[in-house]
């Protein structure tokens, strides 16, 4: 990691950037340049979303499997799930207010994406070895929590340091590296079915490896002359309420990705039932694969296009909108056409409009942040929008799918994506 005194930048003062600065400002050029770190956010975010993509879906249920049982795995894996994820939402945030809070000669962010990272990698090797199913929930949460507090840093990079005329790029780039991590993860993963305790080893260790290059590579300003923030537990814990008249694009911003979020999740989180029950898939394992490859195919090609073109046009709203509108169409086809071909055609086109909202959409959020002194702790908060939905995503669609039955689910999707898209209208940060 290179000296400060290296650095052909000045060190940021309270009378800079972090000091005075919103999310809708230019922040300082970043210490390096940009190009490179435009570039290595790609590994960056790969190595993290590679283990959200191998261990809760693929090797942890197949060691509560093995060492619970086929009886006791499902009721086993929701506990250790349920609590993993609500751990995660709270982490986040407190990993961001500590990061914003970090005073140190490599900056606010590089001392949590390397702590979290390694510690991350310790409690993966726990759950590894983890025989109890007290064990496992332990070292589940603290996996969740640690590499959160990596990943919420790392999230903050964007509003640090990338000009408001290039997140969409940015964003793009960035939603490459989350999307080939969680469905790659998903393969690799399947590679160490039966052999999980080297699996998670190799994977704790590659996220290790990358993020802690990402940070040499890409030093950040000395955060040492920055006046440091008084704490205040009261206006922390609010902040886990997004004030709609003290920061309404703020609000609107969170809402939009909230609604959105669950109406997308609602439908695609219940595609095994749906496969089984609604469109009777007797070997619905054997599609599944199919199925996320054109997700993916979808969700790249959008995202590598609308991030760069919303830059172009120097507009984000017109983008949300539109992906709202084809993830509305495609949920269509299944609700009228109740056929295997109709859900396929929707998973390519609901993967292109939900790629489009979330390249855009992560730009816009990096343009709404109240401050630059709290651009971490607020990325975290917004990031309860999009992990609380795919947590209780299940929950809200099998209440619906008590009472309307399967085909319930896509106009109630329809309707949260819709007025997902409204709420975007008001913000006035953005175009």
């Amino acid at each position: 990691m290179t000296a400060p005194s290296e650095y052909t930048a000045p060190p940021m003062t309270e009378n800079t950037f972090v000091a005075t600065a919103s999310g809708n400002d230019d922040p300082p050029p970043p210490v390096r340049g940009l190009r490179r770190l435009m570039w290595w956010i790609i590994p960056a975010n790969l190595g993290v979303f590679l283990i959200w993509g191998a261990v809760p879906g693929i090797l942890l249920p197949q060691q509560i499997t093995l060492l619970f049982g086929e009886e006791d795995k499902v009721a086993n894996l929701a506990i250790v799930a349920t609590i993993g994820a609500f751990a995660a939402m709270i982490a986040q945030p407190i990993a961001g207010q500590i990061s914003d809070r970090t005073r140190s000669r490599f900056g606010r962010r590089a001392p949590w994406i390397v702590l979290g990272a390694l510690a991350g990698a310790l409690a993966l090797v726990g759950l590894a070895f983890a025989s109890s199913l007290v064990g496992v929930v332990i070292a589940w949460t603290l996996v969740q929590i640690c590499y959160n507090f990596a990943q919420g840093p790392l999230s903050a990079v964007m509003p640090d340091r990338v000009p408001l005329k290039r997140r969409g790029t940015f964003a793009a780039l960035s939603g490459i590296g989350l999307m080939v991590g969680a469905l790659g993860g998903s393969i690799v993963g399947a590679l160490f079915y039966n052999s999980i305790t080297v699996g998670y080893i190799i994977f704790a260790v590659f996220a290790l490896a990358i993020l802690t290059l990402f940070v040499a590579f890409n030093p950040d300003y000395p955060s040492t002359e920055l006046k440091p923030e008084p704490f205040d537990l009261r206006e922390f814990l609010g902040t886990f309420w997004v004030n709609p008249v003290k920061h309404p694009d703020f609000f609107w911003a969170f809402t939009g990705r909230l609604l959105l979020y669950t109406g997308y999740f609602a439908v695609t989180g219940y595609q095994l039932f749906l496969l089984t029950d609604y469109f009777g898939v007797e070997h619905p394992e054997q599609v599944i694969p199919l199925l996320g490859l054109l997700s993916l195919v979808g969700i790249l090609i959008s995202t590598v296009v609308s991030g760069p073109l919303s830059d172009k046009v120097g507009r984000r709203k017109p983008f949300v909108f539109a992906s709202a509108a084809v993830v509305s169409l495609a949920f269509l086809l299944p609700w009228f056409w109740q056929d295997l071909n109709a859900w396929m055609i929707m998973t390519f086109i609901a993967g292109f409009g939900f790629g489009m909202f979330q390249a855009v959409d992560t730009a816009l959020m990096s343009e709404v942040l109240p401050s630059a002194k709290s651009f971490a702790k607020d990325l975290g908060v917004v990031n309860i929008a999009a992990t609380l939905p795919q947590t209780l995503a299940p929950g809200v669609a099998g209440a619906i799918v008590l009472i309307f039955g399967y085909a319930g689910l896509f106009p109630v999707a329809i309707v949260l994506g819709i007025l997902g898209a409204l709420a975007v209208w008001p913000i006035k940060a953005t175009r």
